[in-house]
């Protein structure tokens, strides 16, 4: 059948229509990646976070798709549709980035490091965990925040964790650059204008700082929508 999305009538038909299919997928064939789309359902259009919270938790418990455990330990974190509870959202984020999750692996590297109630008896150690779960989602996952948070992290150093490193610096922004991070090519394109890190040379520092501008351009220029079979994104 063939729907209008222009026609009130259509789209509330293929709305119900797609509600029971995510409802067969999901408690009928136990189709993971429809029970997450069937939270996003609860979430985005009934409004029921609760409903959606439960149902990102038990699709982690039951069928570890580490999307829902990202989606669960966020939430946790905030307490969005549950109980919030740090500690708990580090876990279910931490559990998302052991099923590659990519979002899951930067959020708890996030978490890890700038969470103090979080193993307060070796927090020197947690935060060296969290360092590779950041290194996890920039090396292996191509995610371009956890990039830009190491790069950031060298940049400063932390004691008894990391000492500042500036080649690390450097190579940490350009990979968030690579990946799409105006901010990162930004600062790439300072540290060759002033030799600080990197090779000093005024055509890369304008190449970069070129590159950054085309990317905030877009960022700016875009008009993102959701998409029902895609999922949302925490």
């Amino acid at each position: 059948m063939a729907y209008n999305l222009k026609n009130e009538e259509d789209v509330r038909l293929y709305l119900k229509n797609l509600y029971t299919e995510y409802q067969f997928g999901c408690y009928g064939e136990k189709n993971p990646e429809v029970c997450h789309l069937l939270g996003d359902y609860y979430e985005s259009l009934k409004k029921d976070f609760a409903k959606a919270a439960d149902l990102y938790q038990k699709n982690c418990d039951n069928l570890d798709y580490g999307r829902s455990c990202a989606k669960f330990g966020g939430w946790s974190m905030v307490g969005k549709g549950c109980a919030a509870d740090v500690a708990r959202g580090y876990n279910y984020l931490a559990r998302a980035c052991e099923l590659g999750d990519a979002i899951g692996c930067t959020n708890a590297g996030i978490v890890g490091l700038s969470e103090a109630r979080l193993h307060a008896e070796d927090r020197a150690g947690a935060m060296k965990q969290a360092v590779r779960l950041l290194e996890k989602g920039c090396n292996e996952k191509r995610q371009e925040r956890a990039c830009s948070f190491l790069s950031g992290m060298y940049h400063r150093g932390i004691e008894g964790v990391v000492e500042p490193n500036r080649t690390q610096t450097y190579n940490y922004a350009l990979k968030a650059c690579e990946f799409g991070n105006y901010h990162a090519c930004s600062h790439v394109s300072n540290m060759h204008a002033t030799g600080e890190g990197a090779q000093k040379s005024s055509e890369l520092a304008e190449a970069f700082k070129k590159r950054a501008l085309e990317l905030e351009r877009d960022i700016k220029h875009a008009n993102p929508t959701l998409r029902f079979g895609q999922g949302i994104e925490v």
